[in-house]
């Protein structure tokens, strides 16, 4: 059965998530086994997970979560890219008679702070949009709990996201694991760009990071962690 490829969200682009489910099912490849092996990693992809969750890269963080939109059956349009505050992610019911914003942000070190709450704040004011929902896999700090509140932003952790995955009826549930977890969904993705970075060595100081394939035309970079190094 033909697998679906990631969605590429091209600066400027709005696109529909439609006819996903049906395409995402299908056992573990070894490709992504492999993948996993190299990079040192014990995750679970049998189930949805903490772990698992966490090492979503954050472009496949930002698929999955509109995935996730549609499978609950609100309408979703992506549009943005290549800035750090990310897509944004615009739902609305199936009447069309009344719209949110939602904005992604991939698990980090550091929690997610109130700049992620005054971001997705300004874009909805510029869409004339009442009502946003910041998601993240990581936590977030009690300003940001706070000023959301404020805002009437809605706030979604890691936990409470899969708590929401497995309220789905388990063959949606299914579909987005397979998506979640299709191909390469470890390695960063260059936000100007849209491919997959590559492993490089500082030659000042040895220190390993990510980089755009584009390079030297594109100097995105992105620094290694201790689950997925450079």
């Amino acid at each position: 059965m033909p697998r679906i490829k990631p969605f590429a969200f091209a600066t400027g682009a709005a696109r529909s998530l439609g006819a996903l489910w049906s395409r995402l099912f299908g056992e573990e490849t070894a490709a992504k086994a492999a993948l996993r092996l190299k990079l040192g990693l014990k995750l679970d992809t049998r189930r949805w997970n903490l772990e698992l969750l966490k090492q979503l890269e954050w472009r496949r963080f930002e698929e999955v979560c509109a995935a996730y939109y549609e499978a609950v059956g609100l309408a979703v349009q992506v549009s943005g890219g290549g800035t750090p505050a990310g897509v944004a992610i615009v739902l609305r019911d199936k009447d069309a008679k009344t719209q949110s914003m939602a904005r992604c942000k991939a698990w980090d070190a550091h929690r997610v702070g109130p700049k992620a709450v005054r971001e997705l704040r300004r874009a909805m004011d510029a869409a004339k949009i009442a009502d946003g929902v910041l998601l993240t896999s990581g936590r977030f700090t009690y300003e940001a709990v706070n000023l959301a509140a404020q805002e009437r932003i809605g706030l979604i952790d890691g936990p409470a996201l899969l708590e929401k995955i497995a309220a789905l009826a388990p063959e949606k549930a299914l579909a987005l694991l397979q998506f979640a977890t299709q191909g390469d969904f470890l390695s960063p993705t260059c936000p100007f760009c849209s491919i997959k970075m590559i492993s490089r060595q500082s030659t000042m100081d040895g220190r390993k990071y990510w980089g755009c394939r584009n390079y030297p035309a594109c100097k995105q970079t992105f620094a290694g962690t201790a689950s997925v190094p450079a």
